[in-house]
């Protein structure tokens, strides 16, 4: 992840897709399609917790497919 840190301020700014954590409703996870990984074609998924009057990312991370959620971004 080192390496793409443009990557994930990409993410953030203009994500693909924004989804609810099923697990946390406090957690937006924030991807984006990258056709050029170290691994290849996978998501960037970058985990944000928000707080009352805060927000901070948790962790990111590699995945082949984004998590199941109520989608927040872009809305359909």
């Amino acid at each position: 992840m080192k390496e793409m840190g443009d990557q994930l301020e990409h993410a953030l700014h203009q994500p693909q897709l924004v989804r609810r954590s099923r697990a946390d409703d406090s957690v937006g996870l924030f991807y984006e399609f990258y056709e050029h990984t170290v691994v290849g074609g996978k998501w960037l998924c970058v985990v944000v917790k928000y707080a009352e009057n805060d927000a901070f990312v948790v962790t990111a991370y590699l995945t082949d497919r984004p998590k199941a959620g109520e989608d927040l971004w872009p809305i359909k």
